[in-house]
């Protein structure tokens, strides 16, 4: 496999047109008949990461762009080894890293894109978001109940409040891409049988045992809950200023170079540039070499 045979594949996971969309047409073990495995996906993914890291530096001085990659998926999909792979050569001064998890009481007492509008990167960043606003319909959907904790007039309460948080996130992303912010939303599609493989391994490792939390099993039990919720937050909101990524997650190694391809292809897509100088920076400039080659030393 090669970086140009990726950049193919990358239509073939892309969604930016939901009138169409199932998720069951997606296969969680899908390789596209790759030939590279764990070990030669290693030298790939090495490469990515360094193209992004160039990427990157051209991102960073710049005051127009930022990229935003949301990451979704089940308990176990990968969502942390595939960011921490992903972004490992990375700089960190260009990148900001958000968590999401439980609400809190002040994120409760807003709307509920608040708590994100708050960790959006800033122009030149690479922003992460590890799970999102989209919990709000995926979660919160499986579980209904949750609502009662964010205290919504009853009359806004209703059986259409599923479909207008999705039209109010659909409007939120056009407008966060007419601010220069490109975005890419993950959904790390894996299969029940790879969810139950991977928990296991948690539990009969010593050093995962950490990972493993009951309340993880108890959500596998709402898993076809979930996938609907997916299936119609995907088909709602994938635009092609805001792609979803259905991405093939039961081989870890394909779903890194599949999200890494990605992030590079957006990036060369702006076809970044350094910044010009100007006039007066290069006299500075000038003058500050001249002021060091006079000090001598060598």
């Amino acid at each position: 496999m090669t970086h140009k045979r990726l950049r193919r594949m990358l239509d073939r996971y892309r969604i930016t047109d939901g009138s169409h969309f199932r998720l069951k047409d997606h296969d969680p073990s899908d390789t596209d008949g790759a030939l590279a495995g764990p070990a030669p996906s290693e030298a790939l993914l090495a490469d990515g990461v360094k193209r992004l890291s160039d990427l990157q530096m051209l991102l960073y001085p710049q005051e127009s762009w930022a990229l935003l990659c949301i990451f979704q998926g089940m308990d176990a999909s990968g969502k942390d080894g595939t960011i921490r792979h992903v972004m490992s050569g990375i700089d960190p001064a260009g990148v900001s890293i958000a968590n999401f998890k439980q609400p809190g009481p002040e994120d409760l007492g807003h709307d509920f894109l608040w708590r994100v509008a708050r960790h959006m990167p800033r122009r030149g960043q690479i922003g992460i978001f590890n799970r999102s606003h989209y919990e709000e319909v995926l979660i919160v959907r499986v579980h209904p109940e949750l609502l009662e904790r964010q205290h919504l007039p009853d009359e806004l309460n209703g059986k259409k409040i599923w479909k207008h948080r999705l039209e109010d996130i659909a409007a939120y992303e056009k407008y966060l891409a007419r601010q220069g912010l490109v975005q890419l939303k993950f959904f790390l599609h894996m299969s029940p049988a790879e969810q139950r493989r991977r928990f296991l391994a948690r539990l009969d490792t010593p050093g995962k045992n950490w990972k493993f939390s009951a309340a993880d099993l108890a959500e596998r039990a709402y898993w076809d809950k979930y996938q609907s919720a997916y299936e119609d937050a995907i088909a709602a909101t994938a635009t092609p200023h805001a792609p979803w990524f259905v991405v093939p997650a039961d081989h870890k190694w394909f779903a890194r170079l599949i999200v890494v391809e990605a992030m590079i292809a957006a990036l060369e897509d702006l076809e970044l540039k350094l910044p010009s100088i100007s006039p007066s920076h290069a006299a500075e400039l000038a003058q500050a070499r001249h002021t060091l080659e006079a000090e001598g030393g060598g």
